[in-house]
């Protein structure tokens, strides 16, 4: 899974804008372009994605690792 194409995808479902998700997570909206972009990320930083989202991207990562 590539994550930061992941978070962007559930970010739109749940019509959340870049400018609302950086304000989340106190950084610059071109910051947020940045993440989406990672295939990787740390867990303190998805940690608060899935908090923002509502969302749980570790379960997701879990079912996909552990198939």
């Amino acid at each position: 899974m590539h994550i930061g194409s992941r978070i962007r995808e559930i970010m739109e479902k749940k019509n959340r804008s870049v400018v609302w998700v950086a304000g989340q997570i106190s950084c610059e909206r071109t910051n947020v372009y940045n993440i989406f972009a990672r295939k990787d990320i740390n867990t303190s930083l998805l940690r608060q994605f899935c908090i923002i989202l509502d969302y749980d991207f570790f379960k997701e990562l879990s079912k996909e690792t552990f198939k």
